[in-house]
């Protein structure tokens, strides 16, 4: 317990208080760990937990997602699975002032409950949860195209470490300072003025979770359980094509908000009708006072400027960047790049898409190689890791939406391509969309073309005048569009550290020389920042101190004593 909280302990609190004591741990270390294993082997969660979860999953399609919450009556049905499987799960519709009033009644005694309990009880969900993890990762499998074992991972452990890592931070500065303090101040030759203070953690009001389509888990939990621990009811509005992943969420968390004796309305959820646009209503209600967002720049735009009444996070798109200089591991570079070129089709907020590469080649372990040599060996990784359906699929999983086919089809007119993107036949599901990746050679002063986001699986190898010149367009590109990550490659310890002063210039994260096993793409819960808050990819960071003291106030009471 933090010296100075006057909570009494919680059975939850209780129960999962080693929990809780190794993520504070882990947030200062900033080290390797993880609470929730990323293995879905039967070794590590048991030999009917993957069946039970899928079952469990296919029990839902077709019919009434058991939610009891607040409604008019109305359902409604929205998703198309990437991988052609019929989904046809109908949700109960509510209006938002329906949610808000529910949400609003259900604030104050969560609020009194103080920040041990309510951590004790947001612990309990995400055990909850973790019981459901299959069941959990089919649901992110078949309404984002991501392949099973990253929709287990990055849908399922990773999210949860993400959601632990969130109520960490939130629960440090909960109880940074003491719940009461004895004031005491000398008064001259008469007696001592005596006051005993109190201190509340008081939330901002009802929070307002808007989820994407491609991680629809991961993106949504830090803000979820950041804005609940912290005292605030969430309304949580799923993207039209990805309910089930967060709907599935919401009915586990309100099953132990309610068997923790609090009202289930803490945590609701607010499927739309297609092109309702309740997102927008919710975000203006006065009663909401916090945004959280993932999605694209524009709407991410309209809400900072808008949603005036609410603490707004957004991460949004960026322009991710490789520098490639020289290396003295040519193959493992190509090998690191084309992985992750190639993973979930390049449909992550963090998948490179600029790779800058000086126009007269780079020096490696294997000789001098030239601009369309070192093109090539990337454009051969992938070539190598989707070349058999069977295994490729398992990377590249499905296509998310029409307008990443639109892209790829786009792509077609500029440039000269490296390597075409190609159709694939999904061996298990003949109604998947599944597309390789393309690359395609542009040219320094192409600027039109590569200064855009093109999300997908699409990147592009742009020739540049010189390293120099390379950092050059990551500082311009990176600095007026943003990038939640970037990349350098160099055997030259000068051209590494600057490099690193131009990240640190335009606030994006750096990775230097990946040649195994770590991914730009990928980053690892209680160690890695995602997110910077520094450019204009996002305004928040998952998870630092910043992204969760915001969501409460401390309001102070003194007494004469």
């Amino acid at each position: 317990m933090i010296a100075g909280m006057t909570e009494t302990p919680h059975p939850l609190y209780d129960r999962h208080a080693e929990t809780l004591d190794r993520a504070l741990t882990a947030i200062t270390e900033r080290g390797y760990w993880s609470a929730y294993p990323e293995s879905p082997s039967p070794r590590v969660y048991g030999e009917t937990a993957a069946a039970d979860g899928r079952a469990a999953f296919e029990a839902y399609l077709g019919g009434d997602f058991p939610l009891d919450q607040p409604g008019d009556g109305t359902t409604v049905a929205t998703e198309t699975s990437p991988f052609g499987v019929e989904l046809g799960v109908r949700y109960p519709h509510a209006a938002a002032d329906q949610l808000v009033a529910a949400a609003t009644a259900a604030l104050p005694a969560w609020r009194d409950a103080g920040p041990q309990v309510r951590v004790g009880v947001c612990l309990e969900i995400l055990d909850r949860l973790h019981r459901n993890v299959f069941e959990l990762a089919n649901a992110v499998q078949f309404t984002s195209g991501q392949a099973f074992v990253m929709a287990f991972q990055a849908g399922g452990a990773h999210a949860l470490d993400r959601a632990l890592e969130a109520l960490a931070y939130a629960y440090a500065e909960m109880t940074r300072h003491p719940g009461t303090a004895g004031w005491e101040k000398a008064a001259g030759k008469g007696d001592p003025l005596r006051m005993t203070k109190t201190f509340h953690v008081v939330p901002r009001g009802v929070a307002l979770v808007i989820g994407c389509n491609t991680f629809p888990t991961w993106n949504s939990y830090p803000g979820l359980f950041a804005s609940l621990v912290t005292g605030n009811p969430v309304v949580v509005k799923p993207h039209p094509r990805a309910v089930l992943p967060l709907a599935v969420t919401v009915r586990y968390a309100r099953q132990v908000l309610a068997e923790a004796g609090f009202d289930p309305n803490l945590v609701q959820l607010a499927p739309e009708a297609q092109g309702e646009g309740i997102a927008s209503t919710l975000a203006l209600h006065p009663a909401v006072k916090i945004v959280d967002f993932t999605g694209s720049t524009e709407y991410g735009d309209w809400l900072e400027a808008n949603a005036r009444q609410a603490a707004v996070y957004t991460e949004k798109a960026g322009l991710n960047t490789v520098v490639v200089d020289s290396t003295d591991d040519f193959a493992g570079m190509c090998r690191n790049l084309g992985f992750t070129l190639t993973l979930y089709s390049g449909q992550m907020c963090t998948t490179s898409q600029n790779i800058l590469i000086p126009r007269d080649g780079i020096d490696t372990d294997q000789g001098r190689k030239s601009f369309d040599e070192v093109a090539a060996g990337i454009a051969a990784a992938v070539g190598k890791l989707t070349a058999d359906p069977a295994r490729g699929v398992e990377l590249t999983g499905a296509i998310v939406n029409d307008g990443v086919l639109e892209r790829l089809d786009e792509v077609t007119k500029v440039g000269e391509p490296v390597l075409e993107s190609r159709t694939v036949e999904h061996p298990s599901f003949p109604g998947a969309v599944v597309r390789t990746p393309t690359i395609v050679k542009l040219d320094a002063g192409d600027t039109a073309t590569y200064s855009r986001e093109w999300f997908g699986p699409i990147s592009f190898a742009i020739a540049t005048d010189s390293t120099t010149h390379s950092l050059e367009v990551l500082r311009s590109t990176v600095g007026e569009k943003g990038a939640l990550t970037a990349a350098v490659y160099s055997t030259d310890d000068a051209v590494l550290d600057a490099a690193e002063a131009a990240a640190v210039e335009v606030g994006v994260h750096l990775s230097c020389n990946l040649t195994g096993g770590v991914f730009v793409n990928q980053s690892a819960a209680f160690s890695d920042f995602h997110g910077s808050g520094a450019n204009p990819a996002a305004n928040s960071a998952l998870t630092d101190g910043a992204y969760v003291a915001n969501r409460f106030r401390i309001v102070q009471s003194r007494r004469h004593v």
